[in-house]
């Protein structure tokens, strides 16, 4: 098993370290709103009563409908010429369907200041999924069925599942799942970790001789390693997660009915005789979450407020602290899909340099991006926005716009 220097590690944590006491430092206790939206609702406010800037805050709306990606809207084909160099891996395995044009809403002191485009629309946002899979996960720490995110997942599982029997495979804990440096290697519902975005130039016959990472190590971004602790989470709470998420989370911060969270065609397993279909992290290979922009500002919402919701407190702010954490592979990675925004100690400047260094975005392909601000009390959904430097442009542009 290769390992990185001892000299590269020394500097992966020092940044860590940095990293973390920036977080720390720079990310104020937001204290919770009297005002959280019924279902089917949400008040409106003109920018003006809301602290912005109205011309300004038009230009960034504006701007964000100027850069919708310019993409086929055909997500079936769009997914197979994104990830093209997996071949033959990049085959579509669940749901897909067309996507709408771009759109979002900015949210401020929990009130609507500014909507565009079909908001209305339940799309794909693929990997913004596994800001709702952690937070299952989450729920299931909360209620003591997993013990400890330290912990090896192997123990967890039920006699005859292989995940994680292999030498490599058997240290990995759900912290190195979370934290997508688990560097599990194997293949689930016929896709390879290879699959995932392969390093460049490496085939898929190379796979067996890859190199290999001690789990913890190394993070990669890999949708396969992902299912899998979807699938490990099934096997712990004996429930399909769509439910054990509708009934702890979206029934309770009143989203829609219209969400739903889709498998691969052949992503089911057997559980104490029910057969139980394992909903991926995202939408890479299809299905993933299918949601409007309005329930992607309510799960947003929720987080703003530290995980209550109108007086309840549905997420344990210990387990926000946790995902709001940089993990030592990567420093501006918290648990899936909490992507930070704190500087790099070389440069002082974060991925999102237009925005403050506590922020937090939950990303999914296309784009799909939550933004969660607690300095401003702002949540931002923007959908379909081209990638680049857009975004942070955009979220500069809104930022900007506010005069108090």
């Amino acid at each position: 098993m290769q390992h990185r220097t001892i000299r590269q590690a020394a500097w992966c944590l020092a940044a860590v370290f940095s990293v973390a006491a920036v977080a720390l430092s720079a990310a104020p206790q937001h204290v919770l709103s009297n005002y959280f939206p019924p279902r089917g609702e949400w008040q409106k406010r003109e920018p003006a009563n809301a602290g912005f800037d109205k011309a300004k805050l038009e230009e960034a709306v504006a701007f964000a409908i100027a850069s919708e990606n310019p993409n086929t809207k055909n997500l079936a084909e769009d997914i197979v010429n994104t990830f093209r160099n997996e071949a033959p891996y990049n085959t579509v395995d669940g749901p897909t369907q067309p996507r709408a044009a771009a759109n979002g809403v900015v949210i401020r002191h929990g009130f609507v200041v500014a909507e565009w485009g079909d908001t209305a629309r339940a799309d794909m946002t693929f990997s913004v999924t596994k800001s709702f899979l952690s937070t299952v996960v989450g729920l299931t720490v909360a209620d003591g069925k997993i013990k400890d995110v330290k912990d090896r997942v192997g123990p967890y599982m039920p006699e005859g599942v292989d995940l994680f029997l292999s030498p490599h495979n058997a240290p990995i804990t759900w912290e190195h799942l979370l934290r997508q440096s688990s560097d599990w290697s194997g293949t689930l519902f016929g896709q390879s970790d290879w699959a995932d975005r392969p390093p460049r130039g490496q085939t898929a016959d190379q796979w067996p001789t890859r190199e290999m990472h001690e789990p913890g190590a190394f993070y990669k971004y890999n949708d396969v390693r992902v299912n899998v602790l979807s699938l490990a989470t099934l096997y712990v709470v004996k429930r399909p997660l769509p439910e054990i998420l509708k009934e702890r989370i979206m029934d309770p911060i009143g989203a829609s009915a219209t969400w739903h969270w889709e498998p691969y065609s052949n992503a089911f397993v057997t559980i104490d005789g029910k057969r139980m279909a394992s909903v991926p992290g995202g939408g890479h290979h299809g299905g993933g979450m299918f949601i409007n922009a309005w329930d992607l500002a309510r799960f947003g919402y929720l987080f703003l407020n530290n995980g209550a919701w109108s007086g309840k407190r549905l997420v344990p702010e210990s387990w926000i602290a946790l995902a709001r954490t940089p993990g030592p592979a990567n420093p501006n990675y918290g648990f899936m899909n909490w992507f930070l925004n704190t500087p790099n100690p070389k440069t002082g400047q974060g991925p999102l340099p237009a925005t403050p260094a506590s922020s937090v975005t939950f990303q999914g392909n296309g784009q799909n991006i939550v933004f969660i601000d607690w300095d401003h009390d702002l949540v931002v959904v923007v959908r379909w926005i081209r990638g680049g430097t857009a975004l942070n442009e955009f979220l500069g542009k809104v930022i900007g716009s506010i005069v108090k």
